[in-house]
């Protein structure tokens, strides 16, 4: 599903127009993206947490040549689902629980 289509899922579930869809959309993401950047997790109930991770340099290998390569420290965007979630995944829909 693309952005698009997310927005047009969203409105019509919502009731809202999809202008107003796409706006809360965009808040939302930017509000990850600043609390992420904060070293804040972002957790939404039902749904999962969002956290910033480290991950350490370490040795790697170019896979063209075989050559050891030394790989930067980095920070990452992680996402952990919720036990609601995995559940209606594995049931094929969403759980009426949340």
């Amino acid at each position: 599903m693309r952005k698009a289509q997310l927005i047009a899922s969203m409105a019509e579930k919502s009731g809202l127009s999809s202008e107003e869809v796409a706006q809360a959309l965009e808040a939302f993401m930017e509000s990850v993206e600043e609390a992420l950047v904060a070293g804040e997790k972002v957790q939404i109930l039902g749904f999962g947490t969002f956290e910033a991770v480290e991950r350490p340099e370490r040795d790697g290998r170019n896979p063209a040549t075989g050559e050891a390569v030394r790989i930067a420290a980095s920070r990452l965007p992680k996402f952990k689902a919720s036990k609601v979630l995995k559940e209606a995944l594995k049931g094929n829909g969403r759980s009426k629980e949340v």
